[in-house]
């Protein structure tokens, strides 16, 4: 049986699924509510685009340090427990700043302790996150369960900067309760998923089986390419570090308009999300993911030039509906195309080069803001984008001409 054959009824049958789906909207919906106090505090104590852009780097910088470790032990231990830890951490780093708002002493430096330690959480939960969803549904439904989740993170993304935004004109400390009960809310359900399998025998922890990961996306061009083509992409048009700037001194919305400018892409997501989830992409899927990469690239330099708040809102939410359909398509060709028992580690270098060139990106940003302005460099981030899809069609040709999804059971079965 094909995924495209497997009713959207069938994942609702998937209990473990279903309790992990809604643990990742909640603990989403904390992450984008605590990003949206985070961001629009630090430029309200520091006035500073490069300080926005070092929340970016602070938390890439332990993608880079732990991925061998995060894959190694994802592809060993209980993934449930791994990512139980992790939102553990986003409770203290939540905790840590309610405390200080309490107090009276949140500072710039204290902030990007928090932003360091929620780093840290969110390089070993997102590639576990990725690689447990995958393992709870059968192999025939996975395209159509990235979707589901996408849907999740999507409405999250909507709902939690909105909400954010909205509850920190009330209150700060407010935002930072309600991050919490979202955390512990998340922990809670994650509890009660039930493995319908024990876990396949794992290699033993050798050197060799630690790089295994990156040996295997060497030598599949197709997944070398997916992967670096969305790593480029969001290096060079990661503006969301920007948003504070645009918010305030730009389109002059203020905290509440900030929060809609953070959802506006997960609303355009959202659509498109829910529309994959029961019509999923069958045909052509190279071709299509070619294009919504440029077409994002295109929205993007719009975005940069847009002054006017509603059309602002409305070029974020296609772009984010083009990113739907690339992330839909990236992240089920890197599952489908990768054994459960590598998985782990192959998640984690996915993550490595891809999440965390989001937070690069805002970085590179927030950087190129400080010496030319933050409409130069989302230009310049969606002119570079367009280039790089434009290359790596050429450089991938194999990966332009994927036509349809192929479980690795359903090459196994044609061999």
């Amino acid at each position: 049986m094909t995924d495209a054959s497997v009713p959207i009824s069938g994942l609702l049958q998937q209990r473990p699924f279903v309790l992990f789906w809604l643990a990742r909207l909640s603990a989403t919906m904390g992450y984008h509510m605590l990003a949206v106090a985070i961001g629009w505090k630090i430029y309200e104590l520091t006035n500073s685009a490069f300080d926005l852009g070092l929340v970016g780097l602070i938390q890439f910088i332990p993608s880079v340090v732990l991925t061998l470790l995060i894959g190694h032990a994802a592809d060993r231990y209980d993934r449930r427990m791994i990512v139980r830890g992790a939102q553990s951490i986003y409770v203290f780093a939540s905790i840590m700043i309610v405390g200080a708002l309490l107090a009276g002493f949140l500072t710039r430096e204290l902030l990007f302790v928090a932003v360091f330690m929620i780093g840290c959480a969110r390089a070993f939960e997102m590639p576990t996150a990725h690689t447990l969803a995958s393992a709870l549904v059968p192999p025939s439904m996975i395209a159509r369960a990235v979707a589901a989740w996408t849907t999740a993170n999507q409405t999250a993304v909507i709902c939690g900067p909105a909400l954010g935004g909205l509850i920190y004109t009330i209150s700060p400390i407010l935002v930072g309760i309600l991050c919490l009960v979202f955390f512990v809310t998340s922990i809670t359900l994650i509890s009660f998923v039930r493995l319908k399998a024990a876990p396949a025998k794992r290699d033993p922890p050798t050197f060799a089986s630690v790089l295994a990961g990156f040996d295997y996306v060497r030598t599949c061009h197709r997944l070398l390419g997916v992967i670096t083509l969305d790593l480029f992409v969001m290096l060079l048009a990661g503006s969301s570090a920007l948003l504070p700037i645009f918010a305030r001194d730009i389109l002059v919305v203020g905290p509440v308009g900030l929060g809609l400018l953070r959802s506006a892409p997960a609303a355009g997501a959202l659509i498109v999300s829910l529309v994959l989830s029961r019509y999923p992409i069958e045909r052509h899927i190279g071709r299509k993911m070619f294009f919504v990469v440029a077409l994002y690239g295109a929205l993007t330099v719009a975005f940069g030039l847009s002054t006017w708040f509603p059309l602002s809102l409305l070029i974020l939410a296609a772009l984010g509906a083009a990113d739907a359909v690339s992330v839909v398509i990236r992240f089920s060709l890197v599952q489908i195309e990768t054994p459960d028992e590598k998985r782990g580690r192959v998640s984690a270098i996915n993550y490595l080069l891809v999440g965390s060139s989001n937070t690069l990106g805002e970085f590179e940003s927030g950087l190129v803001a400080a010496w030319f302005g933050a409409v130069p460099s989302v230009v310049i981030g969606g002119v570079g984008s367009l280039l790089v899809a434009t290359i790596w069609m050429g450089l991938f040709p194999d990966l332009r001409r994927v036509d349809r999804f192929e479980p690795a059971d359903e090459k196994k079965a044609d061999a």
